[in-house]
């Protein structure tokens, strides 16, 4: 969706992929929910606020036409052990029971390899994007995903021709 930077907190460092939007606009279309679950240690750290980040994620909706159905974040640092931390499912069983969503139809789709572990915990699809730290994570996968793609605007296709 955007460009990794690390401890994204400023909105002048928000940079969306020009394909973002029309992947979004494919699996809006197609029916799903779009729910971001994010690991937001650097809250945990002191680099930045809650409401830092809170601002980030308004302006993410702004530019996508608010897009996003939900926001679920982890400000914990790992070594706190927390329930929500990808690749722990917190937040996964969080989104699902308030948006009363069938996991086992749902698809996890990020540029991690914690992103790919929670969608194995949680028993969902799972698809991962080459952009971001993908090239980098796809080789330390222990099990492949259900798809990998170049960037979300190719896995949004992929994802959507499984379900004409």
């Amino acid at each position: 969706m955007i460009e990794e930077i690390g401890f994204l907190h400023r909105i002048e460092d928000l940079k969306i992929f020009s394909f973002t939007d029309e992947a979004l606009s494919i699996l809006k279309k197609a029916g799903f929910l779009l729910i971001i679950i994010t690991n937001q240690s650097g809250i945990g750290r002191g680099f930045f606020s809650e409401a830092e980040m809170h601002q980030i994620h308004a302006q993410i909706q702004k530019e996508l036409n608010n897009k996003i159905d939900a926001f679920y974040f982890c400000p914990h640092l790992p070594q706190e052990n927390c329930n929500c931390r990808k690749p722990r499912t917190g937040m996964i069983e969080q989104a699902a029971a308030d948006f009363n969503v069938n996991k086992a139809e749902s698809w996890i789709v990020g540029d991690k390899q914690s992103d790919i572990e929670l969608g194995f915990n949680a028993y969902t699809k799972t698809a991962m994007v080459l952009t971001g730290y993908g090239v980098f994570e796809l080789p330390k996968l222990k099990r492949q995903p259900d798809l990998i793609g170049e960037n979300l605007l190719e896995i949004a296709r992929k994802i959507t021709s499984v379900y004409q």
